[in-house]
């Protein structure tokens, strides 16, 4: 099963080379890194490029905000699942793999806990929550959020 990441970026030179490690390193075959730039101003496109070769679609153009370079992004996915990590995210190792043998033919969406990282090395969970309470507040996180890309064309 094919999977799509999508990593979007805006100057983001302080933290798009962990971003894009932690996505080429995963342990996964069937891999579609994508990366979306706005037009970066500062040296994110430089530190893209050092990994061009392990990247299988860069864009970097002037867009109209976060969710044009979110659909650009899924409109050129050719993966069956797509995962949206954004530039200041990061992959945990194996995340795909075991994405991979999560999701099933009748299940559209896989989503679970993510972790926030702070400059200091501490970490603090995000547990998931039922679907119920989304009405109440956030609780999906959308870097551990990997959707079919069926559904994106529905």
């Amino acid at each position: 099963m094919k999977i799509s990441i999508i990593t979007i970026t805006y100057n983001s030179q302080d933290t798009v080379e962990e971003t894009i490690k932690s996505v080429i390193r995963q342990d996964y075959d069937d891999l579609e890194y994508i990366i979306i730039d706005g037009k970066s101003e500062d040296n994110t496109m430089q530190i893209v490029n050092k990994y061009r070769d392990r990247i299988s679609l860069i864009i970097s153009e002037k867009d109209e905000g976060i969710s044009d370079a979110f659909n650009k992004g899924i409109n050129l996915s050719t993966g069956d699942i797509i995962g949206i990590i954004n530039s200041d995210d990061i992959l945990l190792p194996n995340s795909l793999n075991i994405i991979s043998k999560q999701i099933k033919k009748n299940i559209d969406v896989i989503y679970g806990n993510g972790y926030r990282l702070f400059e200091d090395g501490t970490k603090k969970e995000y547990k998931i929550y039922p679907l119920e309470q989304l009405y109440k507040s956030m609780i999906l996180l959308h870097p551990a959020v990997f959707v079919k890309k069926k559904c994106y064309e529905k």
